[in-house]
């Protein structure tokens, strides 16, 4: 799930070289963590949180298949003033 999540991911923003998810695996619930540049954050959640929705109904639908429960956060950073 992680690399599916990463290839939609790495379509979606331009800075592709910051960009990681960490997955978290703890029987049969699935905790995947998007690390991004905070300039990309919002390409990500997209207007109205339908981009991150949509996401994460399409990995969803994996996670089904293989019985498994999922949750997909964005990590937040502070940027550094």
């Amino acid at each position: 799930m992680k690399d599916a999540l990463l290839y939609i991911l790495k379509s979606i923003v331009e800075d592709t070289d910051s960009l990681s998810v960490d997955e978290n695996d703890d029987n049969g619930f699935v905790t995947l963590v998007i690390h991004a540049n905070p300039s990309e954050i919002g390409k990500i959640i997209g207007k109205n949180g339908k981009i991150i929705r949509s996401i994460r109904n399409v990995i969803k639908i994996k996670a089904i298949k293989e019985n498994k429960k999922i949750q997909i956060s964005i990590a937040e950073t502070n940027p550094q003033i």
